[in-house]
């Protein structure tokens, strides 16, 4: 009798844990469809900016395409506000659902929008209000997934399961970036891809975000937010490093490395891989010896490694030269991504979870994560390009100044103490 009351127990737990490993691959790979749409403009940049922005310099073409890119992440405090309104008073599956949603617009706009020589300033105006569009979507996905994968994902292995939040995210702009090899090598010529083959990967975002729509629509409520009744309260601030070594990384292997336009795809593709491999295992180290740890090796050795590696990769001729330094320098991220989203959401209760995830870190993307690639191309363009290197250089170290300050959020969680009530 004991043996066959073991065996049910047994029976629930394995049951239970696939119910969670369901809803969190549902959840994540919404999320890759997100960060796909957002990054594929990134990935395309250098085929579509001289449709919308006239001229003969790409550097400048590339600069006023990063800077559109740029007054997108302006918009993520506003989503972050908004659905995590949305998400902490309607719950995280709402939020998600609406996300996902507007994303798809977005890209079908982008997809859609006729060219300078068309209609003249009307294209740069809606390309930037699809963008805007697509920044208030990340806003909310950012700490409405985050939320949710950290509330499905078991305590022991919460570091583990919610690294997959940058798994997807990496994921998106690496299904972007194959994408790009794609129609680079299989189906245009370069020419081709300048003058209409750009809007392709746009509508196929378009269509993997209603995909993402159907998927979400039956998720699984959390029961940290089903069982909440507290009153709501305000959240407060702090990203750059990432955004370095994803978006910009490709002009700067293009524009300052002289590597080619397939050279820096094939980097870009290959790096990413590698980094969607160390999230889980960062993830699974700080379930097992804590969350500053990782955050204070970042923050150590981004300040003290983030210009001799970038300062490498800008006289690198050889592109495998330059793919094991792009490499070295995610050993590094992959610290904080692994981790960043599960930080915060261990330090706020479910009643402000979303809200406390996603504005904070909308907030620093906004203001530093969103403008890395604008600001990196404004130095090279003042003949300043190494005082890029030192300008993130510092902004990691104001970093480490907080993850020297901090609590240990794996023994003092607010998820496990809102389970433990």
């Amino acid at each position: 009798m004991a043996d066959a009351r073991e065996e049910t127990l047994e029976e629930e737990s394995l049951a239970e844990a696939a119910r969670r490993l369901k809803t969190i691959v549902i959840g994540s790979l919404g999320n890759l469809v997100e960060w796909y749409d957002f990054y594929v403009y990134s990935a395309f940049s250098l085929y579509f900016a001289n449709s919308f922005f006239p001229g003969d310099d790409p550097v400048a073409q590339m600069l006023s395409g990063a800077g559109v890119f740029a007054l997108g992440f302006f918009m993520r405090p506003i989503g972050g506000a908004l659905f995590g309104e949305i998400g902490d008073r309607f719950g995280r599956r709402r939020a998600l659902t609406l996300s996902v949603l507007l994303m798809c617009l977005g890209s079908l706009i982008v997809a859609a929008t006729p060219d300078y020589a068309s209609i003249g300033e009307a294209a740069p105006a809606l390309l930037l209000f699809a963008r805007l569009l697509q920044g208030l979507s990340l806003g909310g996905e950012y700490g409405s997934s985050a939320a949710y994968l950290c509330e499905m994902a078991a305590s022991r292995r919460r570091g583990f399961y919610s690294s997959f939040q940058y798994v997807t995210l990496i994921g998106g702009q690496l299904t972007a970036l194959i994408v790009l090899l794609v129609l680079q090598n299989l189906v245009f010529t370069p020419e081709e891809l300048r003058a209409y083959g750009w809007r392709i990967p746009f509508a196929i975002g378009a269509g993997l975000a209603l995909f993402a729509l159907l998927m979400r629509r039956d998720l699984e409520e959390t029961t940290a937010f089903t069982s909440e009744t507290s009153p709501r309260r305000r959240s407060s601030l702090r990203a750059l490093a990432f955004y370095v070594y994803t978006t910009y990384i490709q002009k700067f292997l293009k524009l300052s490395a002289g590597l080619s336009d397939a050279q820096t795809t094939w980097i870009s593709a290959g790096s990413l891989v590698f980094a969607m491999a160390l999230q889980p295992a960062y993830g699974a180290l700080s379930d097992r010896i804590g969350r500053r740890p990782l955050l204070i090796a970042f923050g150590v050795l981004g300040t003290l490694f983030t210009a001799p590696l970038m300062t490498a990769i800008q006289t690198a001729r050889d592109p495998w030269t330059a793919f094991a330094l792009v490499l070295a320098g995610w050993l590094i991220v992959g610290a904080y991504t692994s981790i960043n989203a599960l930080v915060k959401a261990e330090l706020f209760p479910a009643s402000v979870r979303v809200t406390g995830v996603a504005v904070p870190y909308a907030i620093a993307v906004s203001l530093f994560g969103g403008t890395a690639e604008y600001v990196a191309l404004w130095f090279k363009s003042e003949g300043r390009e190494s005082w890029f290197y030192y300008y993130v250089s510092a902004a990691i170290f104001c970093s480490l100044i907080v993850y020297a300050r901090m609590p240990e959020t794996r023994s003092v969680s607010r998820i496990d103490a809102e389970r433990v009530r």
